[in-house]
């Protein structure tokens, strides 16, 4: 069966609609991962201390499931996956303006507000740098706008979360030039990004260390989870034959296996395993549509994941760290989850929302003015036409 071929004149043809019940749960879901996973990690790497939390997901989840330790990459995976079956629709249909104003207007404001205010706090000392320096520059912050900290040797990181950042934009600017391949042959995407992963991997492995970039192995390692999203939407939507997502899907898993083997992941030798495990979640998850999609707590948890994501570890350290001697860890623990869900829902409804919306009306402005200019021509054009006409 030949792969479909889609023409630029029938943008409905060329990406149907999947509908995904459970990507609010599988967000909810993720985020919990997340915090759970800088828990773990601060308790049991920093403190060096227990808690009877991280006792039963490890009895209940890590070792019967053989995940990794603190469930590292569990919840990243499930937000990268998602983005790779969810965005891929849109690149496929929209043109590249409106699809990058319409990723870019979600997450640049709230990025740059949590980013400027993990800037000020390390500036006041409230809070250290997640990269091990005792400050930053005015050079670095700057940078720090653009993602380009990671890029540094050494990294510099003032949020380190937001190094996933760079694989998301990373990825929407490569569905923007792979977008005529998307719209003929979609499966080469997933195929040729596998590949090209593997060789920036096999690339900082073998060459000489003054001309490495470690972020890009990290990207690298990564994206993988991105494209097994995307070929979850092209498997869905019926947009390649089975044998070529077959051969899509062992490619990203030769690339988690050499990251591994590389020890570019930075928790244990089970990303393989986990990744599969994720995966099968999001397959069984994502288009299941009970009553648990539909809770409030899981609508709620979904819409301010990333604010969440962005402003949780900004939060936990300094929370835990002035009321645990006081009232416990379990109360501590407590309390950094109350602080943290009264900053997300200040962010959502104060920064996320009215940003996403001023970036949307000012390209919607933009597209306005464009098409007066254009009616404006056309008709100029017709005028034009028409007194020659009458002169002949």
């Amino acid at each position: 069966m030949p792969a479909p071929v889609f023409l630029p004149e029938s943008p409905e043809a060329a990406a149907p609609r999947v509908n995904l019940p459970g990507a609010d749960l599988l967000r909810a879901l993720a985020v919990a991962a997340v915090i759970y996973s800088h828990i773990s990690f601060y308790v049991i790497d920093d403190l060096g201390s227990g808690w009877w939390v991280i006792d039963v997901v490890y009895g209940v989840l890590i070792e019967p499931a053989e995940l990794n330790q603190h469930l590292s990459f569990v919840g990243v995976a499930v937000f990268m996956m998602l983005t790779g079956a969810l965005v891929t629709r849109s690149a496929i249909r929209d043109g590249p303006g409106k699809f990058l104003t319409n990723r870019f207007s979600r997450l640049l404001p709230a990025f740059w507000v949590a980013t400027a205010i993990a800037i000020l706090l390390v500036r006041l000392g409230i809070n250290g740098m997640f990269s091990g320096q005792e400050g930053i520059s005015d050079t670095e912050a700057l940078m720090s706008f653009f993602l380009g900290g990671f890029f540094l040797k050494p990294e510099v990181a003032v949020l380190g979360v937001t190094w996933t950042l760079t694989v998301q934009f990373l990825f929407y600017l490569a569905c923007v030039a792979a977008r005529p391949i998307l719209r003929l042959r979609p499966i080469v995407m997933p195929l040729a990004g596998g590949a090209l992963c593997s060789l920036v991997l096999l690339y900082n492995v073998y060459a000489p260390l003054p001309y490495t970039v470690p972020m890009l192995s990290k990207i690298a390692a990564t994206l993988p989870a991105v494209f097994l999203g995307q070929i979850m939407y092209l498997a869905w939507a019926k947009l390649a034959p089975g044998r070529w997502l077959i051969v899509a899907v062992l490619v990203q898993m030769h690339v988690i296996i050499v990251a591994t083997q590389f020890r570019v992941y930075w928790a244990g030798e089970h990303y393989l395993w986990t990744i599969s495990v994720v995966a099968a979640a999001v397959v069984l998850i994502g288009r299941y549509d009970g009553v648990p999609t539909r809770w409030s707590v899981v609508k709620w948890l979904s819409t301010r994941s990333y604010i969440i994501y962005l402003v949780h570890t900004l939060i936990l350290y300094r929370v835990v760290e002035n009321t645990v001697l006081y009232v416990g860890p379990t109360l501590a623990f407590a309390l950094f989850l109350l602080t943290t869900a009264a900053v997300a829902e200040i962010g959502y409804r104060w920064v996320e929302l009215p940003g996403a919306r001023a970036v949307t009306a000012w390209r919607n402005s933009r597209s306005r003015v464009a098409s007066k200019h254009e009616l404006v021509r056309r008709h100029s054009g017709t005028s034009v036409r028409k007194i020659h006409a009458d002169r002949a």
